[in-house]
């Protein structure tokens, strides 16, 4: 479906009123507490929409409606609906001690507990952070929309990524915290409406298909044959609308409900410079408490209008979503592996313009890479999701047999019974092994062709001399939320109300981390170790400076985020952040609590993060230690738990710190501002509410068991 007139009229007109309305809110910023933190004055309702149109964009929209599709189904919920009780908290611990200590930036209020070291090095680790995971993931994130959205021979990924990091850019750079607070009051009542219609269309072409197509047997098909469209829903995706996952799920096991999933939650909302700017912005800790409340009400709204749309997707428009995996997302790797075995699989003939430009591109990328290759180049042994297997079971055969000669020339000893956990996840499935278990299940029988792929991949993803990153899926669920767009939205309006209030999202948010990451650049390095000297207008420069270096590493970084190897753009994020959230959390509740902390023990515990996090990731890389269970063991954590592990031994770390060389004194938080610091009482008791809202959440979709392990 493409773009009516009337549609790109309101398309065009409600981003043009976003921005215009932004830049004049604004036009009288001048000095550096103006443009980072709004001067001070941001009233509650601009905060709550202003921290949910910031968090909500394509990463929820396209990854959290992805991760929904797939098996994870309603557990993604999690992260919103914790977030909930997260903010709640946050309200009342973390953010007085903010307001109190007048602080700019998150690393600053490091500085005030422990030194200016642990400041650097926070402030590093965030800015790194927002740039090449957050900025990269959402210019990725809403380019695979306007992918999916225009069929055009000019439009793909990194030139809708060019045009999305632009305009972002451009926005933040001339308006600051206040235009990017006042647009995302307008984009984040947009997003709300649009989600909702969405979740309407959706269940609506739930209810007008036919029964034996949506339903995954004949049974259900006949129970839901005269069903209203919510009983449907509720019917044939009964097994996804669980919350509580079993303790070897990769993504959100039941574990990560008790300490992991709770880490990413209070880093990101208590501790995330893009996030708090706007709070620290606020009038007065009563102001920015309701605010947060507010912020927190809408997210137990987030997952009926992302999470519950993606289930829908793929019942509904499962071959459009293998069709965008075979056109796009496995091009590269099917090029490659023609290439390299001298046969042609046949997926690549027949297709449209669009799709031939895009073999013809990654065909002269691969004759470049080998113009340019070394003698010890990797050997490439190809990977497969089970659905591309059950898809194309021919060119899955001639993909095992290429990487059986692989394995059988460069003298690669695998083992289907010895794979176990540490063969790759797509193939457990097909393998016959359930997740943690490395023997095989009793009526697994012989191995087929595919189990032994799948231990040629094991073995080979702890060797060196190979390249197992090249992997071909059989269905594209980040398409899953542009597919509901394209098929479901009529023309006439709607349709570019609905992409406007999407990309609004889009621009919305990356403003937003545009906007901290130069914040943190400006006041915790450039004035701090370079210019101290600086002027109020020379500060604003440099940020503005910073908004376009940032934006233009965020714009190279973003198409690569389309391989299959990062398992979906919002569990990318995710996972990536663990690199330094359990760190910076553990850091800031241990120096809260514990005043004798020291110095020391606030930047051994910040260090040590990437290195044990690290460590539990990659650990069966380490030459050696990839064939030794216990480090097989290790790496198949879920990224979750990898969190939970390292916090805990972060803790222990500083806490043997602190008793080899405690300080001599018990700290004092100093207060450093004029600010109301009364709390709110009407936002407790509406916090209060929330929690006891979530936890009915949590009961009623509990599914057929409390602890599935």
């Amino acid at each position: 479906m493409g773009l009516y007139l009337v549609d790109t009229v309101v398309f065009v007109a409600f981003i043009a009123s976003v921005i215009a309305i932004g830049m004049w809110m604004s036009r009288e910023e001048k000095d550096s507490e103006s443009y980072f933190l709004a001067g001070r004055g941001l009233s509650w309702w601009l905060i709550g929409f202003s921290l949910i149109a910031a968090n909500i964009s394509t990463e929820q929209f396209v990854g959290m409606s992805g991760d929904a599709a797939r098996e994870v189904g309603l557990a993604i919920a999690g992260y919103e609906w914790l977030a909930a009780v997260t903010l709640v908290f946050v309200a009342f611990f973390f953010l007085p001690k903010f307001l109190r200590a007048g602080i700019y930036t998150i690393p600053e209020f490091l500085e005030h507990r422990y030194n200016q070291y642990a400041r650097l090095v926070m402030s590093l680790f965030t800015m790194m952070m927002l740039v090449v995971v957050n900025i990269s993931a959402v210019i990725y994130s809403g380019a695979k929309l306007v992918d999916v959205l225009v069929e055009h021979p000019l439009v793909n990924l990194q030139t809708a990524s060019i045009a999305i990091g632009s305009l972002a850019a451009v926005y933040v750079m001339f308006g600051g915290l206040k235009a990017c607070a006042w647009a995302d009051l307008l984009q984040g009542s947009a997003l709300i409406i649009g989600g909702g219609m969405i979740l309407f269309f959706a269940l609506g072409a739930l209810d007008a298909a036919d029964p034996a197509a949506i339903a995954p047997n004949a049974e259900i098909a006949a129970e839901i044959q005269d069903a209203s469209p919510l009983q449907k829903f509720l019917t044939v995706h009964d097994e996804k609308l669980c919350t509580i996952r079993p303790a070897n799920d990769s993504k959100v096991p039941w574990t990560a409900l008790i300490i992991g999933l709770w880490i990413p939650n209070f880093f990101y909302w208590g501790l995330n410079q893009y996030i708090m700017q706007r709070t620290l912005g606020s009038r007065s800790l009563a102001e920015g408490q309701k605010g947060i409340v507010f912020a927190a009400a809408m997210k137990l709204l987030i997952p009926f209008i992302v999470v519950f749309p993606g289930m829908m997707a793929l019942t509904l428009f499962r071959e459009d979503m293998q069709k965008e995996a075979r056109e796009k997302t496995n091009i590269t790797s099917l090029v490659l592996f023609e290439h390299l075995s001298g046969e042609s699989t046949g997926l690549l003939e027949g297709l449209n313009e669009h799709v031939t430009k895009a073999i013809e591109e990654a065909k002269a990328e691969l004759t470049k890479s080998e113009a340019e290759a070394k003698d010890d180049a990797k050997q490439v042994v190809f990977n497969m999701e089970s659905e591309f297997v059950e898809l194309y079971p021919e060119v899955a055969a001639r993909i095992v047999a290429y990487n059986k000669k692989v394995a059988a020339d460069n003298n690669l000893t695998y083992s289907v019974e010895a794979a176990g956990p540490q063969g790759v996840l797509y193939f457990f499935d097909l393998m016959g092994f359930g997740p943690d278990e490395p023997e095989p299940k009793a009526d697994a029988g012989e191995p087929s062709d595919q189990d032994v792929n799948g231990a040629i991949v094991a073995a080979a993803s702890g060797d060196d001399r190979f390249d197992v990153a090249k992997q071909m899926i059989g269905v594209d669920e980040d398409a899953a939320f542009p597919l509901l767009i394209k098929k479901l939205v009529p023309p006439g309006g709607l349709y570019g109300f609905m992409i406007a209030a999407i990309m609004g999202a889009v621009l919305s948010s990356l403003a937003s981390m545009l906007n901290a990451a130069s914040t943190i650049f400006s006041m915790d390095l450039y004035k701090r170790y370079f210019v101290p000297a600086t002027s109020e207008a020379g500060l604003v420069f440099v940020g503005r400076t910073c908004v376009i270096v940032f934006a233009i590493l965020g714009i190279v970084v973003a198409p690569h985020l389309s391989h299959p190897m990062f398992g979906g753009i919002f569990t990318f994020i995710q996972e990536f952040q663990g690199f330094i959230s359990p760190g910076i959390l553990a850091v800031f509740l241990f120096g809260l609590f514990v005043r004798k902390a020291s110095t020391l023990a606030g930047i051994i515990g910040l260090v040590a993060n990437p290195i044990i996090y690290g460590g539990l990731k990659w650990l069966d890389k380490i030459p050696g230690l990839g064939s030794m269970e216990w480090a097989r063991q290790l790496t198949n954590f879920a990224f979750l738990d990898r969190m939970a592990v390292t916090f805990f031994a972060i803790l222990a770390i500083m806490s043997i710190a602190t008793i080899v060389a405690p300080r001599k004194e018990l700290y004092e938080f100093k207060a450093n501002t004029t600010m109301n610091l009364d709390s709110s009482k009407g936002a407790k008791v509406f916090g209060t509410l929330i929690i006891l809202a979530t936890a009915a959440l949590y009961w009623f979709f509990r599914g057929s068991a409390v602890i599935p392990f």
